[in-house]
């Protein structure tokens, strides 16, 4: 068995006395793992930072095998994510999060484009949340857990949505919460595609993705605990946007 990616790494971990276990994510072949031999070595070390974009090969007798990867580094990140705390922020939840919630050997080619695109961001400040933003809502769709904003779950009305039910991900008019409206989450119009007033709407909008991260998407994995390098992230970017 044998194939040829390009992946995102996501993590390492120790293999005997020299090698390395490459957790990868790839567009053709989802998350996958592999050996790469001598990986702790000193031509290979620079290049094995998290988020690193690797050309990847993998070989194995049977396809079930953990199998080997030989890798060539095509751009590392690690610059871009040291050049800021919210890009490193950024970067450790985006890692945490793939590692988190992807299942094994399972294809993602949308996820995976967008992953590209906003580590490729990464030092932007004035843009990465809002790119952020639109990554986590697709994460939570390509997982099964996409909020349905297209219209009202009570009324069904398109226009002025305001909230969203903790419980169903649905879009809720403010004329039609009624008594629920103290139990209902706020939909700001970023969430709706539209352009953000500020990066406060946009804080605001991860704290309503970020309820669905953790209730559904984190409940739905054994009631894993969501990685803390979401909650860092945050931390920062409500710092950044008070100053």
């Amino acid at each position: 068995m044998e194939w040829r990616d390009t992946g995102i790494l996501l993590n390492t971990r120790k293999h005997g006395e020299t090698s390395l276990i490459l957790d990868v994510f790839t567009p053709e072949h989802g998350r996958h793992a592999g050996v790469l031999r001598g990986g702790i070595s000193r031509k290979n070390t620079p290049h094995l930072q998290p988020g690193a974009q690797l050309d990847l090969t993998w070989r194995a007798r049977v396809e079930e095998h953990l199998g080997a990867f030989t890798m060539e580094p095509q751009r590392s990140r690690a610059a871009a994510a040291m050049g800021d705390r919210l890009s490193l922020a950024g970067l450790n939840t985006v890692i945490s999060l793939l590692g988190f919630a992807l299942p094994d050997r399972a294809p993602y080619p949308k996820l995976y484009q967008q992953t590209e695109q906003l580590l490729d961001l990464l030092g932007q400040t004035e843009i990465w949340p809002l790119a952020y933003l639109r990554w986590e809502m697709l994460l939570l769709e390509e997982m099964g857990f996409g909020l349905d904003l297209s219209q009202c779950a009570i009324s069904g009305a398109n226009d002025h949505l305001a909230y969203i039910s903790p419980r169903t991900g649905r879009a809720v008019t403010a004329s039609a919460a009624g008594e629920w409206i103290d139990r209902l989450l706020p939909l700001p119009p970023v969430l709706l595609g539209d352009s953000p007033m500020d990066d406060r709407e946009i804080l605001t909008a991860l704290r309503t993705t970020g309820h669905f991260v953790e209730n559904q998407l984190a409940n739905s994995l054994s009631d894993s605990a969501l990685p803390p390098a979401r909650a860092a992230f945050m931390d920062r970017l409500a710092i950044l946007i008070e100053r």
